[in-house]
């Protein structure tokens, strides 16, 4: 039973990140392919594909996850408060910026 919750979270979190990446005008299917997805999320953020190698030193992945999750919330026209709903629950923020009536705005909100 706990097995088939943490696969209906699982999957609700991959559909959420398809939707927000078609969102932002990238294919759905590029999100669910590791490394390649991190690299048009970062495209997304508007941050270089250089970060992808600070999210592999331990302690530094920490700070610059936070730090994309709050540029792509900022992205969607969200604050730092909805910021801090996808670091602490993804699982219930991802889809309401996926589901949600919040355009893609660009890196940073600028557009």
């Amino acid at each position: 039973m706990k097995t088939l919750f943490y696969l209906v979270i699982w999957v609700l979190v991959i559909i959420s990140f398809w939707k927000i990446f078609e969102k932002a005008g990238k294919k759905g299917w590029e999100s669910i392919i590791p490394i390649y997805n991190i690299l048009i999320l970062l495209e997304i953020i508007g941050k270089p594909w250089w970060w992808i190698l600070l999210l592999l030193i331990p302690g530094v992945n920490l700070i610059f996850g936070i730090w994309m999750f709050n540029l792509l919330s900022i992205g969607f026209g969200k604050t730092e408060g909805f910021t801090v709903g996808l670091v602490l629950l993804p699982f219930i923020f991802l889809p309401i910026l996926a589901f949600g009536d919040d355009q893609y705005r660009g890196p940073a909100g600028i557009k």
